[in-house]
């Protein structure tokens, strides 16, 4: 396998696209988007130059990475060679099935065709491709050039040849592949959602602010950051919809999102990506400001 597709040029599609392609394939970046991808190569031409600060890499991997990388606006041309095509587009489950069906008439017909969802069916998303057995959910953490896991998630019809197949190729971008099934918000998400949807309670309640709900958490579990200022970086609109996932999954109360999150993503604070969440940030930049006050 060498030629890989990545569907989406956001934060997690540049970084699967940047991991690929410094480790020696050759990546096709589609959006429908020519600004987004310039953008992303950018970004991943400033992720390099940190990697090269900091000694992981040499000034001659950074050449070598970005000529791996090819853009593409038309996803026909994108994905017509591609052996794996791997999609990271927004986590919306309309948008994940229109390309799916899509993607399944391009593709060649032994392709492998991996979704990046976070939380959303392989099996809904298998089901409509001409071939479901070639499906599987191929799920990167952010940021994706470091984070050393990638959840591998069987759909119901996803074959053992393909799971094999993506678990090998999870180590050789020196990654950790866990294989597991295919249930509203896998393992990551499942425990993870709840735990900040409990922290927004939390601070919507009125038992403690947003610093010190962060510093209990951090100081108290050893969580490298805090709750609130990891659904920032995630993005409160997607913490909203994967709660959604879960809550419509399973018909439990104990995943409904917050109000106050509901309220927050009405509002257009989002976190990270629009400078204001549960903290403010120095526009362009993760770096925080201050914690708001919340009454």
């Amino acid at each position: 396998m060498k030629n890989i597709t990545v569907i989406g040029s956001g934060t997690m599609g540049n970084g699967i696209a940047h991991t690929f392609a410094q480790n020696g394939f050759n990546v096709s970046l589609v959006d429908i988007n020519e600004s987004a991808l310039q953008k992303a190569l950018q970004t991943i031409s400033t992720n390099l130059d940190r990697q090269i600060k900091k000694g992981a890499i040499e000034e001659s991997a950074k050449a070598a990475t970005l000529a791996n990388i090819k853009t593409f606006t038309n996803i026909n041309e994108g994905a017509a060679t591609a052996e794996l095509v791997v999609e990271a587009a927004t986590e919306n489950r309309d948008i994940k099935l229109k390309l799916f069906k899509q993607l399944s008439e391009i593709c060649k017909d032994n392709a492998i065709l991996a979704s990046n969802t976070s939380s959303i069916s392989i099996t809904e998303i298998a089901a409509v491709t001409t071939n479901p057995g070639n499906v599987i959910g191929m799920h990167f953490m952010n940021p994706v050039p470091v984070m050393k896991l990638i959840e591998v998630i069987r759909g119901y019809a996803t074959t053992d040849t393909v799971t094999n197949t993506i678990i090998d190729l999870s180590r050789q971008l020196g990654k950790e592949p866990v294989e597991v099934n295919d249930y509203p918000g896998f393992v990551a998400n499942r425990i993870l959602m709840p735990m900040i949807n409990e922290a927004i309670y939390t601070l919507f309640e009125g038992v403690a602010g947003v610093y010190e709900i962060d510093t209990v958490m951090k100081l108290g579990m050893a969580h490298p950051m805090g709750p609130l200022q990891l659904a920032d970086f995630i993005g409160l609109d997607v913490c909203l919809a994967i709660l959604k996932v879960l809550h419509a999954g399973f018909g439990n109360s104990k995943y409904a999102p917050c109000p106050l999150l509901v309220n927050m993503v009405t509002a257009g604070h989002l976190g990270v990506k629009t400078g204001s969440g549960f903290y403010t940030y120095t526009p362009g930049s993760k770096d925080l400001v201050v914690a708001p006050k919340f009454v």
